[in-house]
């Protein structure tokens, strides 16, 4: 809410003016927390972090701009969930990542043994300048968005029928079988939607390397993509936000009571656990 909202409901619910100074001072408060919360230090090792950007209006200038919300979550050695940060920009872009991932390194984090994204042009080649041995899985899931992008809506349900045939194979020689499936099936019509798979599939199919349980987790951004749907729910009320100030405090408040709930550790985490240490050994020991 902004300053001129908060005075409003508090003057329809309890019949008293509080001064928009007064409020300001209160919620600056909110601020603090999120420059010490954003500054923490953080884990030296994260088994997977998937990153993706929440876009909101914000007035500048006298003018309503598209500004995106940089949010990056990883997954601990205890199978707990965290937001490692946000961060506020321009339109998602891989050199604005490279700034996240940049601080995220200036504050302890050593090493990322899987990194989730969407398929942002650059997005891999940022995150191994920074993290080089990192496995990049782009995200499943937005690969078919985008595809069905460019497929007519009456096509729309086959064609991605045919394209569960792809990521759900069991085997990447499987995946690459039914690829060539649907090339065949629906080249004549929709060339584009299946080249973009040929030309992103070393990164979406890098899932196909880990057991059947850590392939569940990172082939789609699913860690990342439920906590932004429950942002949207907290915001989506606002039609824009009146300074960068104020997108932050709302998303962070958000983001706060949310992860209240991360309590639990992921489904089977014992046998997920024991595989990434198998798979990676004294990497995912540090």
């Amino acid at each position: 809410m902004s300053v001129s909202d908060i005075e409003e409901q508090i003057r329809e619910a309890y019949k008293f003016d509080v001064s928009t100074a007064t409020i300001s001072r209160i919620t600056s408060r909110v601020t603090e927390d999120i420059v010490a919360w954003q500054n923490r230090p953080l884990e030296p090792v994260y088994l997977i972090v998937c990153m993706d950007g929440i876009v909101f209006k914000v007035r500048e200038n006298s003018k309503v701009v598209n500004k995106t919300v940089y949010i990056a979550v990883g997954l601990k050695r205890d199978g707990l969930k965290e937001v490692l940060g946000m961060w506020l920009g321009k339109n998602e872009s891989a050199a604005y990542w490279m700034t996240v991932l940049t601080d995220l390194k200036a504050r302890g984090l050593e090493d990322i043994l899987i990194t989730v994204t969407d398929n942002l042009n650059g997005f891999t080649q940022t995150i191994k300048s920074v993290f080089p041995q990192s496995a990049t899985q782009v995200c499943v899931v937005h690969q078919v968005r985008n595809s069905c992008r460019y497929v007519a809506w009456k096509d729309k349900k086959e064609f991605t029928a045919d394209m569960i045939d792809v990521y759900a194979a069991p085997t990447r020689q499987a995946a690459m079988a039914a690829l060539d499936a649907l090339d065949a099936k629906w080249s004549a019509k929709y060339a584009y939607a299946i080249k973009s798979w040929r030309e992103n599939w070393e990164e979406l199919t890098v899932f196909f390397d880990f057991p059947l349980e850590i392939r569940q987790i990172i082939y789609t951004t699913n860690l990342i993509e439920n906590l932004n749907g429950k942002i949207r729910k907290y915001t989506k009320n606002k039609l824009s936000f009146p300074t960068d100030e104020a997108v932050l405090k709302s998303v962070y408040l958000a983001l706060r009571e949310v992860s209240k709930k991360w309590t639990m550790p992921i489904r089977n985490w014992g046998m997920i656990l024991n595989q990434f240490l198998t798979i990676f050994d004294k990497r995912a020991r540090i």
